[in-house]
């Protein structure tokens, strides 16, 4: 066979096997190839390595996409010193993602605007930068899909879709109180998940008040346990980020109408 033919015939065999990074990237590996005069294993490495790469960045922008989450953020952008009672070694642990492996849940209890969605959004993104199959949902929109699952004859799949993530984040427990049924989605969920994957879940109420979420103070209990059977709480308080930031820009603006005054 001719050096053309077998060329094509490696393009062929490339795209057969839906390796479009190597088939893509072929002629210029060929070329750097004779210039530096690789050997054939160096050269199939390297080919090799980029449709690695190539399929590495597919998997997690798949991964980012279903966890839908709904911010950037990352534990860089947490300022630690302006919440004190946030212990940084401890998050920073978490961080290193081990507590996936004994399915520890994680709860981040404060009033609105410390820093709890912050945070969880955080692990979840170093979740999904890991390779984790990861989901964020508020407690609100995880009761509505529940309720719509229900009237639909889908339940037994929606709690199978709530249970598959490696981490599921829940945001804003007790923000809205639930009616039974929605306690009872959650408490499913809960109970579905328990000792098998992890769970972050933020909360403006302490564990005490957990019966003014429920109407059933038996269900918020019996959650409550599974829950904290295996898991870190962080109790956080502290100014509000909003606030601190509303406060900075009505001090910017102030001593711009001072300036503007004094001229």
């Amino acid at each position: 066979m001719s050096e053309a033919s077998i060329y094509q015939q490696l393009r062929s065999h490339l795209a057969y096997l839906r390796l479009s990074a190597a088939a893509e990237a072929l002629p210029g590996e060929l070329e750097r190839a004779a210039r530096d005069e690789l050997g054939h294993t160096a050269f199939l490495e390297r080919l090799l390595a980029l449709e690695v790469t190539a399929t590495d960045q597919r998997r997690r922008a798949t991964l980012e996409r279903f966890a839908s989450l709904p911010s950037p953020w990352r534990l860089a952008d947490f300022d630690f010193d302006a919440q004190p009672s946030v212990d940084r070694h401890l998050v920073n642990e978490l961080a290193t993602l081990g507590f996936l492996e004994d399915a520890t849940n994680v709860l981040f209890i404060g009033p609105p605007g410390v820093g709890k969605t912050m945070l969880a959004v955080a692990l979840a993104r170093c979740s999904i930068e890991a390779g984790y199959r990861t989901y964020y949902t508020t407690a609100a929109d995880l009761a509505a899909r529940c309720h719509r699952a229900a009237l639909e004859g889908r339940w037994a799949t929606t709690m199978r879709f709530f249970a598959n993530p490696r981490l599921l984040v829940i945001d804003e427990v007790g923000y809205l109180p639930l009616a039974s049924e929605a306690a009872a989605a959650l408490f499913q969920v809960i109970t579905t998940r328990y000792l098998k994957s992890s769970t972050i879940l933020t909360t403006n109420l302490g564990i005490a008040s957990w019966g003014k979420i429920f109407d059933d103070p038996m269900v918020a209990a019996a959650m409550l346990d599974r829950l904290l059977h295996r898991s870190v709480v962080f109790h956080i308080d502290g100014e509000s980020y909003r606030m601190r930031a509303h406060q900075a820009r009505s001090n910017e603006l102030r001593q711009g109408v001072v300036a503007t005054s004094a001229k």
